[in-house]
C-alpha cells in the first residue's frame, strides 16, 4: 500500500513548482482550445467589414473612372477631391458594420496615419475592429492614394493581426 503521508512529507517547493506549472499549462491549453473558434469568428467579422469598405471605395473609383461627369454615392463630383469625412459618414449611415468587440466609438474613423493606428506602433494603442482611413481628402489626381487599415487582434503590430490596403484613383 502507498504511504500517502510519507509521499506528502517529501513534497517540497520544487515538486510544488513542477505541479503548478503542469496545471497552468493544461489549463491554458484547454482555455485556448475552447476559445479559438470565437477568436477566429471575431477576426473574420472584422476582415469582412474591412473588405466591405475597401470594395466600396474601389467600386466608386471604378464608377467614376468610367463616368467623370457623374457623382459619388455620397454626392460629390467624380472629378473633384473627395472629402474623407463625407465618405466616413456615408459608410457609417449606410453600411451595417459589425464590431464583435462591442466598442462604443464609430467603426470607421479618419486618422492622420492609418498605418500607425492599425498597427499600434510607437506605444499607441488602438481599438480592435475600428477601420481607420486617411484623414486627408482623396485627391482627384491619377495615382492618388488613400489608406484603409484596421487591427484584427492583439497585438496589432504582429504579422497577420492587421489589414492595410491602399486605394488609388
Amino acid at each position: 500500500m502507498i504511504d500517502v503521508k510519507r509521499k506528502l512529507r517529501n513534497f517540497g517547493p520544487l515538486e510544488f513548482l513542477v505541479m503548478s506549472s503542469l496545471t497552468y499549462v493544461l489549463i491554458m491549453l484547454i482555455w485556448t482550445g475552447s476559445t479559438r473558434s470565437a477568436v477566429v469568428e471575431k477576426a473574420n467579422d472584422i476582415k469582412s467589414n474591412h473588405k466591405m469598405v475597401v470594395d466600396f471605395i474601389n467600386d466608386e473609383v471604378n464608377k467614376c473612372s468610367s463616368d467623370t461627369s457623374g457623382n459619388t454615392s455620397w454626392g460629390e463630383s467624380c472629378n473633384s477631391n473627395w472629402n474623407s469625412s463625407k465618405i466616413v459618414d456615408y459608410v457609417i449611415n449606410n453600411f451595417k458594420l459589425n464590431n464583435p468587440y462591442k466598442i462604443d466609438s464609430p467603426l470607421i474613423q479618419t486618422s492622420q496615419d492609418p498605418r500607425i493606428q492599425a498597427e499600434g506602433k510607437a506605444g499607441q494603442s488602438t481599438d480592435k475592429g475600428i477601420i481607420f482611413v486617411s484623414e486627408g481628402n482623396f485627391d482627384s489626381e491619377a495615382g492618388s492614394e488613400w489608406i484603409i487599415g484596421t487591427c484584427i487582434k492583439s497585438p496589432c503590430v504582429a504579422a497577420g493581426n492587421n489589414e492595410l490596403v491602399s486605394a488609388y484613383r
